[in-house]
């Protein structure tokens, strides 16, 4: 009979561990209680959480929340915040408290989050984050952040890990980006107007692994000014898989 028993518990643990891994967005949005006419202050987190596979799901959920919370949190201490909710009621909670300090100075606060997962294989999951905020000033700040997950682990996958010769890569990135932005060979690389920092081409900070291919994504400032916007280029697999230890 004991044998049975612990038969049947290895079984169950099996099986929950091995739970197909999904996905479901959820929502959350707050808005402020103070009058407005218009352009009222709000934000909406709209984000796909990780499900069944508790290992793997409860360390994607964890990374996307952190960087979310990097996002959007303007307080000292962020522990004070532990879910989306509160990410959202905090958001506007500093709102509230700036207007009190300075009512005429502050308007129209904005946060918008949009994520999804952008690509999924055995390897590699790729959940992006779309976003958007705006806390006064000439105008908002817009961008997108990729996170790469390890399918079987949800282990954070980090931009060199995803190269078997970040040189050569590099190299072969370059070539392809000075003659889509039509910049010189031999000519310095920020030669046309771009920001590349000390002169040096570098991969971005976000890599996307989409369904057309491998791409490299420059937000605004990383390459270039924010009126000349983000800088991309993106890479069919077919022309890049030699360089990649994931697919």
């Amino acid at each position: 009979m004991k044998n049975y028993i612990f038969t049947v518990f290895l079984c169950l643990i099996f099986s929950s561990c091995n739970k197909e891994l999904s996905f479901d967005n959820e929502t959350f949005e707050e808005k402020s209680t103070i009058p407005c006419e218009n352009d009222c202050p709000k934000i909406t987190i709209d984000i796909p959480i990780a499900k069944n596979n508790s290992v793997v799901s409860d360390s994607i959920n964890k990374k996307v929340f952190n960087v979310i919370r990097e996002i959007v949190f303007f307080d000292q201490d962020s522990t004070k915040v532990t879910d989306y909710q509160a990410l959202a009621t905090s958001f506007i909670a500093s709102y509230e408290e700036m207007h009190k300090k300075f009512p005429d100075e502050t308007f129209g606060w904005e946060g918008k989050i949009k994520g999804n997962v952008e690509y999924e294989s055995d390897q590699i999951i790729n959940i992006k984050i779309d976003h958007y905020t705006f806390t006064g000033g000439a105008h908002g700040y817009q961008g997108f952040r990729s996170l790469l997950f390890d399918s079987k682990t949800g282990k954070v996958i980090l931009n060199d890990a995803l190269f078997k010769n970040k040189k050569e890569f590099k190299a072969f990135a370059e070539k392809e980006f000075r003659l889509k932005y039509k910049i010189p060979a031999k000519a310095n690389i920020n030669a046309t107007g771009l920001m590349f920092e000390n002169d040096i081409f570098n991969l971005p900070q976000n890599i996307f692994f989409t369904s057309g291919g491998l791409l490299l994504y420059y937000n605004a400032y990383e390459a270039a000014s924010y009126a000349d916007g983000p800088k991309e280029i993106l890479f069919p697999y077919e022309k890049v898989s030699k360089y990649l230890n994931f697919q």
